[in-house]
């Protein structure tokens, strides 16, 4: 994963609101195009950052959120909307939304994951890898 920044790095809603602290370095960046993160962010690809729990903390504010599965929640500011993380269940990780950081540009994509559902209109010519599903390092 490629970094011009090593952490911590901290990021927000659009309202300010909530605010969070990132400690960890990510152990992946990927854009996602599944239908779920389009819908939920109303973008047509969404930019995460997976990092393990302990290295993420909200350090302002408590974002409301929702679970659309029972192995899944969602976080997001529930004054502006802003999404800002999503988890699975029973992982010991925490994805968060790398547009939300103060400095976004400090993390470079990896990869694009959910490939599958992407829209033919949404051209992304980066060269990196791409997984028809979810990332599987082998």
């Amino acid at each position: 994963m490629a970094t011009t920044a090593t952490p911590p790095y901290e990021g927000g809603c659009l309202c300010g609101a909530v605010r969070y602290r990132v400690t960890a370095v990510p152990e992946l960046v990927c854009h996602c195009h599944c239908t779920l993160c389009r819908r939920a962010a109303g973008a047509p690809v969404v930019t995460w950052a997976t990092v393990a729990s302990e290295g993420f903390e909200i350090i302002r504010g408590a974002p409301a959120s929702y679970s659309w599965s029972p192995r899944t929640k969602r976080e997001f500011c529930g004054r502006c909307g802003s999404q800002i993380t999503f988890r699975f269940m029973g992982r010991d990780t925490v994805d968060f939304t790398v547009a939300t950081l103060d400095r976004p540009e400090v993390l470079e994509p990896d990869c694009h994951v959910w490939n599958a559902a992407h829209l033919p209109w949404m051209r992304m010519d980066d060269g990196l890898p791409r997984h028809e599903g979810e990332f599987d390092p082998d």
